[in-house]
């Protein structure tokens, strides 16, 4: 027997697993926190120099009503006080400091180091910073998942992340501030990875597509969780610790978190596997086959022969196929993190559109359940195409119509949210099973390089307020374009080799239940984790 058998046996989406799940979702609210709670915590909010004689800070009301953001009709960065001889002043700059609206925040990292004018750019360059930190995350967490185990890494993911979330908010300058978050970067993805592998190998394949949909929406949770937490707490020092402490509460994983059946199987440590299968058939009100029966299983995935990032590249088709899909994954990243990082630019109340942009997700990714059954290419090719058309919009609408700016920019932000979701399934269903597990992990280190871009791209409004807005516009076009090049798999028989992907059309098109114990063995492969994949890639870097 192999080991989705196995699974199949002592029931491969039951009661055991679903309790799993709930302890898998738990953490995904507590990263939706740190990734998106730089919007608070790093906003800027108006402001002057100190000293100047113009009016009050919180004098100058916009035109916006309703807004919790106002501007000033005097230069940010500039104070006047040296006469001319025509009876006017030239601006110099400030000299002792900046004063701080406090009508939004109380405080923030902006206000407190003074990150405005000359030094306005080093908020964006945390914010990259914070996103390469996941890129690295994924790689050393990823490797020592292999070695000692998904519970293992997840446990020791989640308390480096609440020690270090917490360490953040007793930052005493940004160097320190940027270092800290860049270590609760690596951090996110330790869990992510380590999660997503843990629920994915005890959950068999039918249910995978909709256990992993179910982690999103508790992600999408956190997003909208953050507004009300932000909107109560306006210092960003209390912020942070409001939500990294709770971190603390996950103690009880030790006890409750299994490890992987699968990597226990993988690593000859068949007592201890058999153990955890045997408690999960009684959980799930099964009987596990006879203990010979999994002495003898076969964990899929072996080959004889050792393949690397370049057969990605080697022949034509596979060639084709990867280079789009590279870039789909980078545009998406680039995408999502920059209209949400920029969701304080949309001129209404920062609050609401944090919580909109989080209950977006929630329809987005229930629509993808609904029609990926159908296509996958025409569904990434339609998502992407309404990301992109939807941020281009945005560029037509006069910026006394926030509301509609802000509408387009929700319709910009579902549209990517489920063509994020699509891709996920996409790749592993196009990339051949000897070297899916590389194809997904390079695909993943295009996709956090849009993450580090999306906030220098951000930056770029100060400079040209529609440069941001045509980059997050046309990119997704592009995508959309070139997922129609590639082929449909919805059912499909997935390829084996890279062989079976340059004689695609040859293939004989069946739907999966005509070879089910094959289709799910192959399956297996086919949600195989990034952990497992950048893992493999370190080793052959």
């Amino acid at each position: 027997m192999n080991f989705d058998q196995i699974l199949s046996a002592i029931g491969g989406f039951g009661r055991y697993q679903k309790i799993l799940y709930v302890w898998i979702c738990l953490p995904q609210v507590f990263l939706a926190f740190h990734m998106m709670v730089s919007i608070f915590t790093g906003a800027t909010p108006p402001h002057r120099c100190r000293g100047s004689n113009s009016s009050s800070v919180a004098g100058v009301r916009s035109s916006v009503p309703g807004s919790l953001n106002f501007s000033l009709l005097y230069s940010p960065c500039s104070s006047t006080g040296v006469p001319l001889q025509d009876n006017r002043t030239e601006g110099v700059p400030c000299g002792r400091g900046w004063v701080y609206s406090q009508e939004t925040f109380l405080s923030t990292t902006v206000t407190e180091w003074d990150l405005v004018c000359d030094k306005a750019g080093h908020n964006s360059l945390g914010s990259s910073i914070y996103m390469f930190g996941l890129l690295v995350g994924s790689v050393f967490f990823g490797a020592m998942a292999d070695r000692y185990g998904r519970r293992f890494v997840l446990l020791l993911s989640i308390a480096l992340q609440t020690v270090f979330g917490v360490a953040v908010a007793f930052a005493p300058n940004f160097l320190v501030y940027v270092i800290l978050r860049f270590l609760v970067g690596t951090t996110i993805s330790g869990v992510i990875i380590n999660a997503f592998v843990l629920g994915t190998e005890w959950t068999c394949t039918k249910r995978r597509m909709l256990a992993g949909i179910i982690t999103d929406y508790a992600f999408g949770l956190g997003y909208m969780l953050l507004a009300g937490l932000a909107y109560l707490i306006r210092d960003w020092r209390k912020l942070q610790l409001a939500i990294s402490a709770p971190g603390f509460l996950l103690i009880f994983y030790i006890w409750v978190v299994p490890h992987s059946a699968r990597w226990l199987l993988a690593n000859d440590r068949r007592e201890e596997a058999i153990a955890l299968l045997r408690k999960a058939a009684l959980v799930n009100g099964r009987v596990l086959p006879p203990a010979a029966e999994v002495e003898k299983c076969e964990l899929i995935g072996g080959g004889k022969r050792s393949y690397s990032a370049v057969d990605l590249v080697r022949t034509p088709q596979m060639r084709k196929r990867a280079l789009i899909l590279f870039y789909i994954w980078f545009v998406n990243v680039l995408v999502y993190y920059g209209l949400s990082l920029g969701v304080s630019r949309l001129g209404t109340d920062l609050y609401l559109n944090q919580f909109m942009f989080g209950l977006i997700e929630i329809p987005a990714r229930t629509l993808v359940l609904l029609v990926l059954p159908y296509s996958r290419r025409i569904s990434q090719s339609c998502f992407l195409a309404i990301g992109g058309l939807a941020c281009l919009l945005m560029l037509a609408v006069p910026a006394d119509q926030p509301y509609v700016l802000k509408g387009l920019a929700m319709l910009g932000k579902f549209g990517i949210t489920a063509s994020f979701a699509v891709i996920y399934v996409y790749t592993a269903e196009i990339f051949p099973t000897v070297i899916r597990q590389t194809g997904i992990g390079v695909s993943c280190m295009f996709a956090r390089i849009g993450g580090v871009l999306a906030p220098i791209i951000n930056m770029l409004h100060s400079h040209n307020s529609t440069l941001p807005l045509v980059i997050f516009g046309t990119c997704p076009l592009l995508g959309a374009i070139l997922a129609l090049a590639l082929p449909e798999t919805a059912d499909r028989p997935l390829p084996d080799t890279v062989a079976d992907t340059e004689n695609w059309d040859m293939m004989r098109s069946h739907p999966a239940k005509d070879n089910p114990e094959k289709c799910e063995s192959v399956r297996q492969l086919a949600s195989s984790t990034e952990e497992q994949e950048l893992q493999h890639l370190a080793r052959q870097a």
